[in-house]
């Protein structure tokens, strides 16, 4: 077993200061694996977040006014200093978030790889020279902050979810309120402690944590906050998004999926199965754009559930810490009573339970990988984000038939295909109704690379050249010679 770390309690950050909250509140925090109370983390209230708020200000002040070339510095610095601390920080992620402590590192080490991307995005936020009219006119189009940010972020990637919105944020010059998840505080405080660490002033990065629609219902109207980022559920995301459209405020909004994965009868069935799988059970299929629905077409249906079952039953299910555990527990004890009903849903509509179901002891949250085949439409898993370790499988016929069953949720995050038909790839690649696909391959959520959804799924990009854009405004200026 992987030594340990001390799990810390986790305080507030507030204009530069490490600090409880200002009523001595504390939420207990769990081990998913054990169910012990680990640790504990501070409580926001509202004097809490006024003090936040007029931090977050000044330090937007200082910050727009440092140069993009000084900001990058910093942020390189962050960078250095996560990847130092990943094998300190990784073991905290799987004490309180559940997954293997493998993969909790690789999380902390691709957090330091976005950091470095936003650093040099930073030095590239050029405008325009505009040609005008008439003689010893100059027109520009500059790219100015938006102005304070509060970001709200899930415990499924306590870190991943949220590097992307404070590196983008202070990128692009601006400062930010971040409200981390309770259920998993420490690692993203870590993750804010590099950047402090490295040198970024006072008052311009702040962490709350505390009852999230009693923060966001604050923050997001506030005059001080220019910008929202959030992920999180679609029904949460679009009461925010409602909210911060009575206000006026920019919004990115990174929701729920419910992502297709289509395997034709010309795939290489053995690659997509192998890397469709690792997919699927990736932090116990607790992703936003994990593969859920999996349309296989009839000549291969049987031999991909086959090996895809096999596949699911071989994983080992166990505390992050083991060795050769490739699957933690569910985060939090909300997941197994939400998995349950949709897998008996769908055996009663007619649906084969190939393996798995059930939960795994009495201790911890632990649910074995499951797969359904034969699923029908109307089942719930079909419908309805599983947001866990369970495969649902289907059969299609035809290209059309594949493509129409794809696009006919209100989702559109992720969607995955495998075929060895140019032609085919080219029609999914341009009509299957989401903000990403990845053929043949699993190439989703790199640094460089736009990540995010269209319909219900969001608005708005967290990844590639276009995530900075969200924390800018462009304004125009024209000027003569006096």
């Amino acid at each position: 077993m992987t030594d340990r770390a001390a799990y810390p309690d986790t305080k507030l950050l507030i204009d530069g200061e490490w600090r409880a909250g200002a009523e001595g509140k504390w939420l207990e925090i769990i081990d998913p694996a054990t169910g012990d109370v680990i640790g504990k983390v501070a409580h926001a209230t509202r004097t809490d977040l006024d003090a936040a708020l007029d931090a977050v200000a000044r330090g937007f002040k200082v910050w727009s006014a440092t140069s993009a070339y000084d900001r990058s510095k910093i942020m390189r610095k962050a960078a250095e200093l996560l990847r130092e601390r990943a094998g300190t920080i990784a073991p905290m992620m799987t004490r309180e978030q559940g997954k293997p402590v493998a993969e909790a590192k690789g999380e902390v080490l691709a957090g330091a790889d976005v950091i470095d991307w936003f650093a040099e995005e930073a030095r590239r936020t050029y405008g325009q020279v505009i040609p005008a009219r008439a003689p010893g006119v100059m027109q520009m189009a500059v790219k100015l902050p938006v102005g304070p940010v509060a970001a709200f972020t899930p415990w499924n990637f306590p870190i991943n979810q949220v590097v992307r919105k404070l590196s983008a944020a202070l990128a692009a010059g601006c400062s930010i309120i971040v409200k981390a998840p309770e259920e998993t505080p420490a690692s993203p405080a870590e993750l804010i402690r590099a950047f402090v660490d490295a040198g970024v002033p006072a008052g311009v990065v702040n962490l709350v944590y505390g009852v999230p629609s009693e923060i966001s219902e604050y923050l997001i109207p506030h005059p001080t906050i220019r910008k929202i980022s959030f992920t999180g559920s679609t029904p949460i995301g679009k009461k925010l998004a409602a909210l911060a459209g009575e206000h006026m405020k920019l919004a990115t909004m990174e929701l729920g999926g419910h992502a297709p994965a289509i395997i034709f009868e010309d795939a290489d069935v053995d690659k997509a199965v192998k890397l469709l799988a690792a997919s699927k059970f990736r932090n116990a299929g607790q992703v936003c754009i994990s593969p859920t629905r999996f349309l296989v077409q009839d000549g291969v249906y049987d031999r991909v559930v086959e090996r895809f079952t096999e596949a699911a039953a071989a994983i080992k299910v166990g505390n992050g810490f083991e060795e050769g555990v490739q699957m933690g527990p569910l985060a939090n004890d909300r997941r197994i009573p939400a998995l349950e009903p949709l897998i008996q849903d769908a055996v009663e509509r007619g649906a084969a339970l190939k393996t798995g179901g059930r939960r795994i002891g009495n201790k911890g949250n632990f649910f074995e990988p499951t797969v359904l085949s034969e699923v029908p439409s109307e089942a719930r898993i079909m419908n309805e984000e599983p947001f866990g370790p369970v495969a649902a499988f289907a059969r299609f016929g035809s290209v059309d038939e594949v493509i129409e069953e794809a696009n006919r949720l209100p989702f559109g995050l992720a969607s995955y295909a495998f075929t060895g038909s140019t032609q085919t790839a080219t029609r999914l690649g341009m009509e299957i109704e989401a903000g990403m696909t990845t053929i043949n391959h699993i190439g989703l959520a790199l640094p460089e690379v736009p990540f995010g959804g269209i319909k219900d799924s969001g608005h708005g990009t967290e990844g590639g050249s276009d995530a900075i854009d969200a924390y800018l405004v462009t304004k125009f200026v024209t000027q003569t010679a006096a």
